[in-house]
């Protein structure tokens, strides 16, 4: 027996949620557009923004790089990635639609346990998203309102993977996530999609309160359709 395995273990614990908070902070940063796409993102001016040492900082990029957020050049370090060109859009919203599809599936049998969540999470977004129209009738909206409206978006979503009880699909729509909610704040301007996202939630919702799986997989697929349509019909407008 060897004492200092309880050790090696908590310090691993340590660093590991030290690594975890660093990429909040910085995820938090990109998502809020903090820094512009392809500025350079410095390893030791972050570390020294945050009080930590670059190794978290590092270890934190090598995170961001898997969900395309930042991108790595040879010699040169890590810079925040360029606006999603229209086929990577369409890559990333054929993810989106498997993903999605197969969470709604894989959910349904557990929708008694779903359904209360989800009808709370569905409230919240309603309420989010009366905010958001509300400002845009002002003729702008907060940063911090259209945070609050996305992170209600994606709880919606996230109780759904959660309820699919596969840790896989959970962590890959974590990934999809980021990339997803960045595409969307910058869409978001001027368009009806809050509106319509919502009523393509609640149809998702009453297909799962009504204990019906195909209906909660057709209005699933009609949701992730209308998001994307809405987003590419932006990126070309804007292009």
């Amino acid at each position: 027996m060897s004492a200092a395995l309880p050790i090696r273990g908590v310090s691993e614990l340590e660093r590991r949620g030290l690594r975890d908070r660093v990429y909040d902070r910085i995820l938090a940063m990109l998502l809020e557009g903090d820094v512009e796409p392809g500025s350079r993102l410095s390893i030791d001016t972050l570390a020294k923004q945050l009080d930590v040492s670059p190794t978290p900082v590092r270890e934190a990029m090598v995170q961001l790089e898997r969900t395309g957020l930042v991108t790595r050049e040879a010699l040169k370090g890590y810079r925040v990635a360029p606006p999603l060109g229209e086929a990577q859009l369409a890559e990333l919203f054929d993810a989106r639609m498997m993903l999605e599809l197969e969470a709604a599936r894989l959910a349904a049998p557990r929708a008694e346990a779903l359904v209360p969540e989800l009808q709370r999470a569905h409230e919240a977004h309603e309420a989010c998203a009366a905010r958001i129209v509300a400002a845009m009738e002002q003729g702008e909206v907060p940063v911090a309102i259209t945070r609050d409206y996305f992170e209600a978006d994606n709880a919606f979503h996230r109780l759904i993977f959660a309820a699919t009880g596969n840790r896989y699909l959970v962590a890959m729509h974590s990934d999809l996530g980021a990339l997803t909610h960045r595409l969307r704040q910058a869409v978001l301007r001027g368009t009806s999609d809050v509106e319509e996202a919502h009523v393509e939630h609640e149809a998702i919702l009453r297909a799962f309160e009504h204990h019906d799986e195909g209906a909660a997989v057709a209005a699933m697929r009609a949701h992730i359709a209308g998001v994307r349509a809405r987003s590419i019909g932006e990126e070309r407008a804007a292009g």
